[in-house]
């Protein structure tokens, strides 16, 4: 016969006899919780209420920002439509000058002339006032950039994309269309006094001027198309320089 003690054993070891002890009775309180499979939260969802909040807000805001800025690229280089016509300047205030596009959406628009930008400037030395012969600033530009494997992207780009950004914000007078043809000009001293520092006339600059000239490229020698490759000159007004016109070294040695 078994004693009692062994009978309380086995009645403790049984599969269904008795129940959990004491570490289980603690385990299980522990994943009371939590349902079965489920791990700690994580994201958004592992936020306070209030951050969440927050966070769903940022979220929605920059979901806005970018289907706008997607919306008025598309805006910007699509034909011209109702909407483009109603809201052009509204398109353009939010492309310019940050986000321009300079192609078509269905095709690119490839250069079709060679534009040089030339300055030449009003010196005031010991000897009086005299001007200098036009300087290609363009033609500089292509010196540095043949026979360079790597050329600077300021060679390339600086030049034509400010005089791009001059013409599209002046008239054929040469009148400003606002802030923009302001900015523009300001763009275009500075280009040309950064250049113009780079050479040693004997003298301080006074004033600048300058021009473009355009040539339309030939046709190819197979082609029976008749182009006129004489240059046509857009010659600006003569522009006082100003401090804000010099490059900062330039700004410190007047200081």
């Amino acid at each position: 016969m078994d004693s009692y003690d062994d009978r309380g054993v086995g009645s403790g070891s049984g599969s269904g006899s008795a129940g959990p002890g004491p570490g289980q009775r603690e385990d299980a309180s522990s994943g009371a919780g939590r349902g079965a499979g489920q791990g700690p939260r994580v994201g958004m969802a592992a936020l306070s209420l209030p951050y969440q909040i927050v966070a769903a807000i940022a979220l929605s805001v920059i979901g806005l920002v970018a289907c706008a800025q997607l919306a008025m690229v598309f805006l910007h280089v699509a034909p011209s439509n109702t909407l483009t016509k109603q809201h052009g300047e509204a398109v353009d205030d939010w492309i310019y000058p940050e986000f321009e596009q300079n192609w078509k959406l269905f095709a690119p628009n490839p250069l079709q002339q060679n534009v040089a930008i030339h300055v030449r400037a009003e010196i005031a030395g010991a000897d009086g006032r005299r001007t200098t012969p036009w300087m290609s600033l363009s033609g500089e530009d292509g010196k540095a950039i043949r026979g360079n494997l790597l050329p600077s992207h300021i060679h390339q780009n600086e030049l034509r994309r400010g005089w791009d950004f001059y013409v599209g914000s002046h008239d054929n007078d040469n009148r400003a269309n606002g802030l923009r043809g302001e900015l523009s000009e300001q763009y275009i001293r500075r280009i040309a006094m950064l250049r113009l520092g780079k050479h040693d006339y004997g003298g301080t600059v006074e004033r600048i001027q300058i021009r473009s000239e355009v040539r339309s490229i030939a046709a190819p020698g197979w082609s029976e198309e008749k182009i006129s490759t004489k240059p046509s000159y857009r010659v600006l007004p003569w522009w006082t320089v100003t401090p804000a016109d010099l490059p900062e070294n330039a700004k410190g040695a007047d200081k």
